[in-house]
């Protein structure tokens, strides 16, 4: 049982519709190494932002930010209760709070930039912006080719624009609850290495053959996605698949420590601890029982 599961019964409970905000899922044909809701849950309970856009088509904050507003009138327009759902933190950052005045994505200089080393990125991300280069992540070429991007495009680091976004209630999007769940680190970690290990016996080496064909390599936002990347370096003959296994379940306990780090310290959100005897159902009424006080 998972934060998905629950966003499901919960809106069924609360008469809503689930936005998700994941930066993965809304890319069509990255399927098993996202896990996105089943087509039952999709059935049960509409949801929005999933597979809107193709592989190769780029998909930053700012687009998120806008079209989920717009999922929002929507579905309020219709009497029922927008569920943001996900993980990804930028996101609802951008949702909230806003983005500032950064500069959109530019096509021909983040071709230039993309095919610039990643090494000599960093050099000039620490020369021109200190602060961002101490904070952001140097194994993550996308985060690392967008600071450089907006410093270039306007001559002011990163970090002084980061710091300026807007705050919530310039958005007119500041009434919100905002729920975190967290599990017991052990009991996590199991459940990452159980979860990986379905994703392969689903068949995502397959899944990611068949979107390399498609032009996955040329999306550089895309193939960060955890376990995409690391098999399509299997296929490629840097490693084994079993060590290829064990690495997505390495950087998914990464990703999954980063992402309490983030939402511990910059979302404003009411933290429940489950346990894993707990049901999907049992968690959701706990939920509804804290949005109706």
């Amino acid at each position: 049982m998972g934060k998905s599961k629950v966003a499901v019964v919960l809106a069924e409970r609360l008469g809503g519709e689930i936005i998700s905000v994941d930066s993965m899922q809304v890319y069509r044909g990255l399927d098993l190494g996202t896990a996105k809701p089943s087509p039952d849950e999709r059935s049960r309970v509409a949801h929005h932002l999933i597979d809107v856009v193709g592989l190769t088509e780029p998909f930053d904050a700012g687009q998120f930010a806008r079209r989920a507003a717009d999922a929002v009138t929507e579905i309020q327009g219709r009497g029922r209760i927008p569920i943001l759902c996900g993980g990804t933190g930028l996101y609802f950052r951008a949702f909230i709070q806003g983005l500032g005045d950064a500069p959109p994505a530019n096509a021909s200089l983040r071709k230039e930039l993309e095919a610039t080393p990643l090494a000599d990125l960093i050099k000039e991300l620490e020369a021109r912006d200190p602060a961002t280069f101490q904070a952001i992540d140097h194994q993550n070429p996308r985060r690392v080719i967008r600071a450089v991007e907006v410093i270039r495009q306007t001559g002011k680091p990163f970090s002084s624009q980061r710091a300026a976004w807007t705050g919530a209630e310039s958005t007119g999007r500041a009434e919100h609850r905002f729920f975190a769940l967290s599990r017991p680190q052990a009991e996590l970690m199991e459940r990452i290495d159980a979860r990986v290990d379905a994703m392969f016996e689903r068949g995502l080496v397959a899944e990611t053959e068949q979107l390399l064909a498609l032009g996955l390599r040329q999306n550089q936002t895309a193939m960060q996605a955890i376990g995409y990347r690391q098999v399509a370096e299997h296929l490629r003959g840097e490693r084994s698949l079993s060590d290829t296994i064990a690495l997505v379940k390495v950087r998914t306990r990464q990703f999954a420590k980063r992402q309490r780090t983030w939402f511990r310290h910059q979302a404003h959100a009411q933290w429940l601890t489950i346990s894993a005897e707990e049901k999907s159902d049992e968690v959701a009424d706990r939920l509804t029982l804290l949005w109706n006080e």
